[in-house]
This record gives structure tokens, sequence and C-alpha cells, in this order.
């Protein structure tokens, strides 16, 4: 009795589990890996080139010493790794930027990650959806197969080719998803790979630079000040004798 109810749970208008219900999550599966895919491939389509773009602009302008300058160069940008080049300004005010840059890096880099966790979780879920759903199915084929034979049919093979026909769909379906998603994480794994070294790159030499216009500027002399007045010095009096003779004495007439 109740494996009976169990069956008609898994009927839904006269639909099994395995070409329905079963099959609509593995679409909305594959809608979610393609959404992530485009959302991430949007993300990171130019990321590199306009982040290396910045560099050299900031780059251009410590090497002529030229911090604060460098440092609007980084206010301005709308990029998310610009969030490393402000960290590293930030933090030269005060001590050594090398921790902050490189913590700030990381931090960057994991968020480039986005929801690539979900392209993981489909390719390993979605076989086993599909294979819950043929399992489901052929349940549904040996019920109609138990009543063909108690209404005194044949029972022959003809009575569940039909219902496991349709259950395997499921478990195609669903390998075709698992596929199509772990190319796309392994597609987007490598490609953050390249990126993740070329920034690691990009910002240990921004490291080096800022570091080098920040000694420079430190050990540059300060100019004096323009309204300080100039301190007057009287020369001192000579202490060597004057060579000219004293003055004669006039004699009475």
């Amino acid at each position: 009795m109740k494996m009976d109810i169990f069956l008609q749970w898994l009927h839904l208008d006269n639909i099994t589990l395995a070409g329905g219900l079963t099959l609509a999550i593995i679409f909305l599966a594959c809608l979610l890996s393609l959404a992530v895919a485009v959302e991430r491939l949007i993300v990171l389509w130019s990321l590199g080139p306009k982040t290396r773009t910045l560099f050299e602009n900031i780059a251009r302008q410590l090497l002529q010493n030229d911090i604060p300058a460098a440092r609007a160069l980084a206010e301005r940008s709308a990029l998310p790794l610009a969030e490393v080049f402000r960290a590293g300004f930030q933090a030269a005010q005060r001590i050594n930027p090398t921790t902050a840059i490189e913590r700030e890096r990381l931090s960057q880099t994991l968020n480039l990650r986005g929801s690539l966790w979900l392209l993981a979780t489909v390719g390993a879920v979605t076989p086993f959806i599909g294979l819950f759903g043929t399992v489901a199915g052929i349940m549904m084929a040996f019920k109609e197969l138990g009543l063909d034979v108690q209404s005194g049919g044949t029972g022959g093979p003809a009575s569940v080719m039909t219902g496991i026909s349709e259950a395997l769909i499921a478990t195609a379906a669903g390998i075709l998803v698992a596929v199509l998603a772990v190319i796309l994480f392994n597609y987007f794994q490598s490609r953050l790979s390249r990126l993740s070294m070329e920034l690691k790159l990009i910002f240990a030499e921004f490291t080096e630079l800022l570091l080098s216009a920040k000694t420079t500027s430190e050990n540059m002399p300060s100019a004096p000040s323009p309204s300080a007045p100039a301190a007057c010095t009287k020369p001192a009096p000579s202490s060597t004798p004057s060579s000219e003779p004293p003055p004669m004495p006039m004699e009475e007439a």
C-alpha cells in the first residue's frame, strides 16, 4: 500500500518522474550552468589587459617619483583589481606596503572565482539526479508490468520497454549536463590560474616601484621656505691694525 502511494506521488499528470520532474531539474541545472558561465566570461573577458594598462600608467608616474599622481589614477579606476593599488598606496603612508598588497591581491583573486562552485556542483550532482529518475521510471515500468499480468496480460517485454526507455532519457540528460558543466568549470579554472599568475607578477613589480618611489621621496632634501627672512649678518670687526700712518700734528705759527 505504501509503495502504491509512493508511486502515485511519482506520477505528475500521468508523466513519470523520469520524464517530468527529473528532466525539469536537470534542465534548470543546465540553465544555471550557462548563466554562471556567461557572467564569469563577462567579468574575466578583458580584466587582464585592462589591469595591465592601469599598471603601466601608474608605473609611469612612480618612475617619476610622483606618488600623488599615481594614486589618483588608482582612485579614478573602476576595475575591481584597482582596489589592490589603492590598498598599497594607503599602506605606504604608514608601513611597508608589501603585506597589504599581497593580502588584497589574494582577496580579489578569490572574488574572481565568483559562483564557479555551482558549475562543480552541477557537474557532480546531475548524473545522480538522472540516475534517480531512471530508477523511478524503471519502478513505474515494473508496476505497469505487474498490473498487466494481474489483468490477464502476457507480461511480455513490450509492456515495460516504453517505461524503461523513457526512464533512461533522464540518465542521458543528466550525464550530458554534467559533461557541459565540468568542461566550463575546467575552462574557467585554467583561465583563472593564468590570470592569477599574471596578477602576481604585476603587483610584485608595483610593490618594487612603490617602495623605490617612497624611499626616493623620503630621502629627497626639502627646499627652504621662500617666506623665511634672510638672516642679517654684520661684518665682524677686523682685528688687523690699520697700515695707514697716524695724522701728523700741525705746527703753531
